[in-house]
């Protein structure tokens, strides 16, 4: 077999195991019966789906994206709009325009209409955006975080606002989000070893030898946006159909710096890393918060101060980036062996 063509098999086993790892820790969690940790579970599938989204455009761009919690917020209230009753939608939300006011769509054509819309704001967004490059662009990306969430939190008669949008379908579980999940592995693997990933990552490399050898960094970077928008638009449905209420601060700065963290932590520069960081960090988190919570040792109530959590990731954070700059996975992808690609019985040249 040739040696490119073993290459590219090899990729595609990436999304297999991860896929394969996720459903096993899934089953562990769901058939343990512990509700709670079953809950934890799909939260982590949904930040599965939110990162890997995050990693389709920074993984193979270069560019750190500070607004993709906008995305988020965009697709999950665009899902609410369509999903809630519209006796509800009347009450809390009077401003809505009739044809939205009156629809009560299923939850799946509205996760994937949160999903469209979050990607078109994309493409407007990322047309002003990326015709910036480095740090220039990732301050432009806060700056339309930053928009989305006034937006949001001034529209009363559309998003309520900062009162809470409550009443949505809770219909989201660990199986749910593990489909999500999946499908968000399988496209960011598909992207990365298509053409346009591997020109994308070229001009991560190096911009100015990519666009020197004649490659369109502004259309693979759109590109790769609008897919990344998409993703994380569905997450922020998905995350608004697990818990059932909405508020636009969901979506801001907290949401913003556990991703990145978990992207650092994991390692961006590969698809594992991203999904590494996640099961990484989403493990530690439920640790830390069933600690704060407290537990019963005897006669006395232990429990760690509130707020531990947030100090632990930065921490990691920091220890990572010193020790690991390339984060857990060092960059690397998880493949299958070498050898099962190999060609057995070659003949021996002489």
């Amino acid at each position: 077999m040739h040696t490119h063509t073993q290459t590219r098999l090899r990729s595609y086993s990436t999304p297999l195991l991860l896929s394969l790892s996720l459903l096993a820790l899934t089953v562990l969690a769901v058939g343990l019966g512990d509700k709670a940790l079953a809950r934890a579970m799909a939260e982590m599938l949904i930040r599965v789906t939110l990162v890997v989204a995050l990693w389709i455009f920074v993984g193979n761009s270069g560019v750190i994206s500070f607004g993709h919690a906008g995305y988020m917020c965009i697709g999950a209230y665009m899902s609410a709009w369509l999903t809630l009753k519209p006796t509800m939608k009347a009450l809390l939300l009077p401003g809505l325009p009739d044809w939205l006011a009156q629809a009560q769509w299923p939850v799946f054509p509205a996760a994937l209409a949160g999903g469209t819309l979050a990607a078109a704001v994309g493409l407007l967004s990322g047309a002003a955006i990326l015709r910036l490059s480095g740090i220039a662009a990732s301050i432009a990306t806060f700056a339309f975080l930053a928009i989305v969430n006034t937006v949001y939190s001034n529209w009363e008669d559309v998003t309520g606002a900062t009162s809470s949008v409550v009443g949505l379908p809770r219909y989201v579980d660990a199986w749910v989000a593990l489909a999500w999940s999946v499908a968000a592995i399988l496209v960011a693997s598909l992207y990365a070893n298509s053409g346009s990933g591997l020109a994308l990552r070229a001009t991560r490399e190096d911009e100015v030898a990519a666009q020197s050898s004649g490659i369109d960094m502004y259309r693979h970077r759109l590109l790769s946006l609008v897919i990344s928008a998409f993703f994380t638009g569905v997450a922020g449905a998905l995350l608004g159909h697990f818990i059932g209420v909405l508020n636009p601060d969901s979506f801001y700065l907290g949401l913003t710096f556990i991703a990145l963290a978990m992207l650092v932590v994991g390692g961006i520069g590969s698809l594992t890393g991203a999904v590494a960081g996640v099961v990484v960090l989403s493990v530690a988190i439920e640790v830390l918060v069933r600690l704060e919570q407290g537990f019963d040792l005897g006669d006395a109530h232990l429990a760690i101060p509130n707020g531990t959590q947030e100090i632990v990731i930065g921490m990691a954070m920091i220890v990572i980036l010193i020790l690991r700059p390339s984060g857990l996975t060092g960059g690397r992808e998880w493949t299958l062996s070498r050898r099962l690609f190999q060609t057995k019985g070659r003949p021996k040249q002489a």
